[in-house]
């Protein structure tokens, strides 16, 4: 027999749990069943990343603690209608099959989700609504109900989780969701019922773990504007209610969340106001918990509280719109009414900060009732039909702590009350197909814990009355004096144990102290402290902190304390938390008695919140007190495994020859059959109306083994048939590939041939016209040469005659023609020796070739001529207009100074600028820029000599196309605009200095100051620009430019000379100026040499 491929397994169409499993997918066939053998399978499973594990239709789920692959589309698709026990196990197979039940056959169903802290079970119960969420009908009014109920969920979280030391987002509150559907399937609204919020975790968290989600939320994710509104800080560490040791969780963004959390509530329904009311009564609770007491003595002798700092009770009071004074009171009196009297009595301290604790943690859970209230009217079905109904319940697990007090108490109470109606349902579910089937029921023996619930719930003695008995019982009342009644009246009771009870055996048990009372619940003992039971039950808060909650101008604040009303005084005391709890309890398992169960237990495998790890001894606890060993017990008590008739014959056909390969007749007769031919005892299984029954899973592992070694038989067969049919369809195709090979190679071949002769027979032709060609051309070329032979013949003959005839002409004519033809030559050599030796471009180039012989003198004078006047043009071609301009002035200032002034040499290779100050760039004479209405064709710097003196003072020289203007250094200030038709005449000198008049002329407006003797550095460029602009401002009447070593300039009324002379440097090598007396100025100017 050829081998197995190692694939074989898993080619197979997975139709069964049974198939490729991993340890066992249902408990119920886990043999031998103990409670290690239990541990282990789940071990196993979890190990290979499977998390889910049956125990009939109960679901067992492992927190993974990390994302798996294993709840994407695709798998909502794959257990979509199919059957519970066809695929792996799955909690979608669970909400499936539940789901189904409710459409298809009517029934309402609920799905029970329990476990300990950080099992999984919010997360259990979000993929449930999810999942049911994608297979139900869509529609834009079906897809917003199922959205309004989606985002409940992070609205709830927010507000009733937590982190604490188990789980990072911890539900702190029970929850069960009544999901309610049409006729077609399709969700229609939803009722969300919340049990026992931990409101105690708003005044004070254990070590490790924080306060409510929102607190933190608010505080990292709001705006600054919102945090304003509301009084608040970010810095955590600022509010006494809120813990810092945990404040920053890893992998939990609060600020992100809270914007999470803002817009579910829209989608949910809230209005912008209420969700700032929402807000404001969060910030009133941080505000309240910073509020401090101290003692102040009176004349009776007792100590009344006071704030101490009234600035977060002041805030607190404006955000909740309530009268300081009458809250202040509130926290320093309690008034007492009896009947028609009313005493008032003062606060101590510590019952100041009691009454504190006991308003935030009532304000906290009231505003928590209220949400879900509120969703609950955003989510209800709108119409008045009875609607199909699926319930989900997440609520807390057993908890065994190793301080446990009331909390865990009635925790514990649920979780009894759950086991029992989980027990009922189940046997209940159980006898109904036994029925059904016609299978003989035969009692079951399985611990019932009623007797567990008589003892806390009965109303005569039962230990909630006793403490609520207690709890309104006149006189001193403690924890004590309850667990003295409790020792009393439940001394006999076989589950419950305490040191001072009459029963003698517990007297020496010092694992039991003396202020606790232990039960042995159905998942093991749990020891109780009595501390804080009476405080917590009562769960009192002072009437008048209800009225001063009732005066404030806040609705919501109204709507949460109805019972401040001053007009609905109501004297009756409040019911206990343990009465409301029991009541919320009786009417959660009245309405779970209604509805078709399925159950998920969530298993937490680890304390370190991290992956893969399996702590054998936690999951044995929880194993323990979710009572899953006794959940498999129940289930095998009668039959271990049922199957119906039609997937039992198809799963194991193929063990008999009469049922394989196709059964003709009924199925159970198949399957009766099949059974008797593998000679299966009868008392290992029964016969149903439509299932078959297994006893035993040892026999159904037995099938399951023959069923293996059948499929590796018939996997053999398989493929021993698809190898030869496989090698005789080869064999074939190479036959017939052969015949066309043959083909093709015969057709290939006889035209390789004749393509070889067709290639002989052209070369062949080729050859012989070739030969035919060259012949033929031979011929040609004889012939031509004999013609060109004969015509050379002839030309030379008339050549010869040619030349006796005119032999006498040539000798005649021969001087002129060897004349011309040696003038010729030398013109050519002397104009190519001409372009050779080109001089250069230059305008002011003087060199030109010399000329080779005489008789070419004027010719050679001309060409220079007119080579010069061509690269002038060429130069002067290359010019821009700024640049033409300043040769313009340059030539003017020749015209001007050229033999006549010293100091134009040195200015000849300088460029005329003429804004050397960049006036219009410089923000220093911006204000001097912005005054000038004309373009500013000269800016410069000049010096304003004095008469008095002869010193000069610093000027700002401004030249535009009508005026010249001199202005202040320093201040950009003008001190004189002088049009230019006003000038009449400028005056230098002929030595090396920098200095000149402007002379103006008699008359105009500017000549009653005087004339300007001014100097400056760039005297050639100022004369000039000034002589160019002038003649433009006069109408081309040149300025007179009067250059001599003495000239007169008039100074106001008085005419001064100013007279030039030679002499040693002063001071530098610049000119100096020095007055000899009231009508002579001397400028001294160095000598040149």
């Amino acid at each position: 027999r050829p081998p197995l491929n190692k694939h074989a397994a898993n080619m197979e169409v997975k139709t069964s749990l049974l198939d490729n499993m991993i340890g066992v997918g249902d408990m119920v066939l886990l043999e031998p069943l103990t409670e290690d053998s239990f541990i282990e399978n789940l071990r196993n499973r979890f190990d290979h990343n499977e998390i889910y594990t049956y125990i009939g239709s109960v679901v067992i789920s492992m927190n993974p603690y990390r994302s798996l692959p294993i709840f994407t589309p695709e798998k909502v698709e794959e257990y979509r209608n199919r059957n519970f026990y066809e695929l792996s196990p799955h909690i979608y197979a669970l909400a499936d099959e539940a789901y189904r039940s409710l459409r298809d056959q009517d029934k309402d169903q609920c799905i029970l989700i329990t476990g300990e802290s950080g099992a999984g079970k919010t997360e259990a119960s979000k993929l449930v609504m999810s999942y049911v969420a994608a297979v139900c009908g869509k529609g834009q009014e079906v897809n917003k109900v199922k959205e309004q109920l989606l985002q409940s969920n992070p609205v709830l979280e927010a507000f009733g989780n937590a982190k604490t030391v188990r789980n990072d987002n911890s539900s702190r509150f029970g929850k069960y969701m009544d999901i309610e559907f049409d006729f077609k399937g399709d969700p229609v609204g939803g009722v969300i019922s919340n049990y026992l919020l931990e409101k105690s975790r708003v005044v004070k968290q254990p070590r490790g773990e924080r306060n409510f989600h929102i607190f933190y939320q608010l505080l990292s994710g709001a705006s600054d504007d919102t945090l304003r509104k509301l009084k608040l800080d970010r810095d955590f560490s600022k509010y006494n209610y809120l813990s810092l040791d945990s404040a920053n969780v890893n992998g939990l963004d609060d600020a992100a969340n809270f914007r999470t959390v803002r817009n579910a509530m829209q989608i949910v329904g809230f209005m912008e106001d209420e969700v700032q009311s929402v807000l404001e009564l969060v910030a009133a609770v941080l505000k309240l918990g910073n509020i401090e007491f101290k003692p102040e003595s009176r004349s009776n002798g007792y100590d009344e509280s006071r704030v101490k700092d009234k600035n977060d009770l002041k805030e607190m009071c404006e955000l909740l719109g309530i009268e300081q004074s009458v809250l202040e009171r509130a926290f320093s009196y309690r008034t007492v009414e009896a009947k028609l009297e009313k005493v008032s009595t003062t606060l101590n301290v510590s019952q100041a900060y009691y009454a504190r604790d006991a308003l935030a943690k009532n304000l906290y859970s009231r505003l928590f009732s209220w949400l879900v209230t509120r969703i609950n009217e955003s989510i209800k079905a709108q119409s008045k039909t009875r609607h199909k109904v699926m319930g989900v319940l997440d609520i807390y697990g057993f908890e065994i702590f190793e301080d446990n007090s009331f909390e865990q108490f009635i925790i514990n109470y649920c979780n009894e009350k759950l086991q029992q109606i989980f027990i009922e349902l189940t046997l209940r579910e159980e006898q109904e197909e036994y029925i059904r089937e016609d299978i003989e029921w035969t009692n079951i023996e399985y611990f019932n814990n009623a007797v567990i619930c008589d003892l806390i719930e009965n109303n005569q003695n039962g230990i909630l009355a006793m403490l609520d008995e207690e709890c309104l019982r006149p006189g001193t009342v403690t924890d004590i004096t309850f667990l003295d009644k409790l020792n009393t009246v439940c001394a006999e009771h076989q589950h419950f144990e305490s040191r001072l009870s009459k029963n003698s055996k517990f007297l020496t048990d010092h694992s039991l102290p003396h202020s606790c009372f232990r039960i042995q619940h159905y998942a093991g003992k749990v020891l109780y402290r009595v501390e804080g039971f009476m405080d917590k039950n009562n769960d009192l808060l002072y009437r008048d902190l209800s009225q001063a909650m009732y005066k404030a101008n806040h609705k919501l604040i109204k709507q949460l304390f109805p019972e401040g009303n001053p007009a609905k005084v109501n004297l009756k005391r409040p019911p206990t938390a343990g009465f409301q709890f029991k009541h919320s309890v009786g009417t959660l398992m009245r309405n779970l008695q209604t509805k078709n169960p399925n159950y998920i237990r969530c298993v937490k495998p680890n304390d370190k919140k991290a992956p893969r790890i399996f702590t054998d001894s936690l999951v044995r606890h929880q194993v323990a007190y979710l009572g899953l060993m006794e959940n498999v017990r129940v289930r095998r008590a009668g039959y271990a495994y049922r199957q119906a008739y039609e997937p039992c014959l198809e799963r194991y056909k193929m063990l008999c020859k009469q049922t394989w390969p196709h059964w003709k007749g009924p199925t159970r007769e198949g399957v009766e059959v099949l059974m008797a031919d593998l000679q299966v005892s009868t008392e290992e299984f029964a016969y149903g109306n439509s299932k078959i029954f297994i006893r035993n899973p040892r026999t159904l592992f037995s099938l399951e083994e023959k069923r293996r070694g059948c499929l590796e038989n018939l996997a053999a067969l398989i493929q021993k048939i698809y190898r030869g049919w496989k090698c005789r369809t080869h064999f074939l195709l190479l036959k017939r590939s052969q015949v066309v090979v043959a083909a093709w190679y015969r057709r290939y071949a006889q035209q390789k041939k004749y393509t070889q002769i067709k290639s002989a027979t052209i070369m062949v032709q080729s050859y012989s016209r070739g030969w035919k060609a060259r012949k033929i051309l031979r011929e040609l070329k004889h012939q031509k040469r004999c013609e060109e032979a004969a015509t050379t013949i002839a030309a030379y003959w008339h050549g010869t005659q040619v030349r006796r005839e005119y032999r006498k002409f040539f000798r005649a004519n021969a001087g002129r023609k060897i004349y011309s033809f040696i003038m010729q030559r030398l013109m050519q050599k002397y104009f190519l020796g001409l372009k050779r030796d080109l001089p250069s471009m230059s305008p002011i180039g003087g060199s030109w070739p010399t000329r080779p012989y005489r008789f070419l003198d004027t010719a050679h004078t001309e060409l220079r001529s007119i080579f010069h006047h061509w690269r002038c043009k060429k130069y002067r071609s290359r010019f821009t207009d700024e640049r033409k301009a300043v040769f313009e002035e340059k030539l003017q200032a020749s015209e001007i100074f050229k033999d006549k002034k010293a100091l134009y040499p040195s200015s000849v290779g300088q460029p005329f600028r003429g804004d050397y100050l960049e006036i219009s760039k410089n923000p220093k004479y911006q204000k001097l820029s912005s005054a000038m209405d004309e373009k500013v064709l000269l800016a410069d710097m000049v010096n304003k000599i004095n008469r008095a003196n002869g010193k000069g003072t610093a000027r700002i020289f401004l030249l535009t196309k009508n005026n010249f203007v001199l202005a202040d250094q320093k201040t950009g200030q003008v001190k004189a605009s002088v049009p230019l038709p006003d000038l009449a005449s400028i005056s230098v000198s002929t030595q090396n200095d920098g200095f000149f008049a402007l002379k103006l002329k008699e008359g105009s407006a500017g000549a009653t100051k005087g004339d300007f003797l001014l100097s400056s550095e760039h005297l050639i460029e100022i004369i000039t620009k000034l002589r160019r602009t002038g003649a433009t401002a006069v109408n081309h009447n040149h300025l007179d430019i009067d250059i001599s070593d003495e000239f007169l300039v008039q100074f106001k009324q008085d005419k001064v000379c100013v007279k030039f002379v030679q002499g040693a440097p002063k001071n530098g090598n610049g000119a100096s100026c020095k007055r000899k007396n009231n009508r002579l100025l001397e400028v001294s100017v160095p000598s040149t040499a």
